[in-house]
């Protein structure tokens, strides 16, 4: 196995993969200068909070799915766009005929396996602190776990959430409903936030496998989930 770290202005990956000469970090290069290109022409596309209609033209790859996946979630491009660098990544990994891959960015995961791993889920929370994890089974297709916070990392959060981790076949989906339902991890209690946005979460069942939600001392999920296994306590650089 190949680790490497890729940090590209506002990108920090970290890359686990079978593939020695990979060049990644052009492929990533390439898909910022994109992005960047694209924003600096729309800037509604960086600033809006809400879902956007895309214009009648050919776009590239990233911003093409930005708008996707964003609709699907109803939240703006930008709540997207490190699960869909992540997928796209993972999809140049695969083209390449990688088997065991996983890239990633800011908390926001794509996975392909060969062989079962644990991901762990940080959450800082007091109860549960940072040591349990999903267990990911072998797996021929990609796989996506996004994680939104109201009290860690830089992205705009309007909820109260320890953690909304979300599991989807689209990592670039998953960022984004991690986003919207972590919006929505609001109330009184606790309980209140939990059952607040598990409710949400009924709305999206369509895109995702299964999400868990924690916030203070109550925990909650919806789908189905992998098997939550405990892990030796682990920090993230922030």
């Amino acid at each position: 196995m190949y680790f490497e770290e890729i940090d590209l202005e506002e990108t920090h990956i970290r890359l686990k993969t079978d593939l020695k000469n990979q060049e990644l970090k052009k492929f990533i290069f390439k898909l910022r200068y994109d992005l960047k290109q694209y924003i600096s022409r729309n800037q509604d596309f960086l600033l809006s909070l809400e879902p956007i209609e895309s214009y009648p033209e050919e776009l590239p790859k990233i911003i093409e799915r930005m708008y996707e996946s964003s609709n699907y979630a109803d939240v703006g491009p930008m709540a997207c766009v490190a699960g869909t660098i992540s997928e796209l990544s993972l999809n140049y990994l695969m083209e390449n005929d990688s088997k065991y891959s996983i890239v990633e960015n800011g908390g926001d995961i794509a996975i392909i396996n060969d062989e079962t791993i644990v991901c762990g889920i940080y959450s800082n929370n007091e109860i549960l602190g940072n040591n349990i994890g999903f267990e990911i089974k072998s797996r021929k297709k990609p796989l996506g776990i996004c994680t939104s916070s109201g009290k860690i990392g830089h992205s705009i959060s309007f909820g109260q959430s320890d953690s909304v981790t979300v599991i989807s076949k689209s990592p670039s989906i998953a960022d984004g409903l991690a986003t919207r339902i972590a919006n929505d991890v609001c109330g009184e209690t606790s309980e209140d936030k939990v059952a607040n946005a598990l409710e949400t979460a009924e709305h999206f069942k369509e895109f995702f496998e299964g999400i868990l939600i924690i916030s203070q001392d109550n925990v909650g999920t919806i789908g189905k989930l992998p098997k939550i296994v405990e892990t030796p306590e682990f920090k993230v650089k922030l």
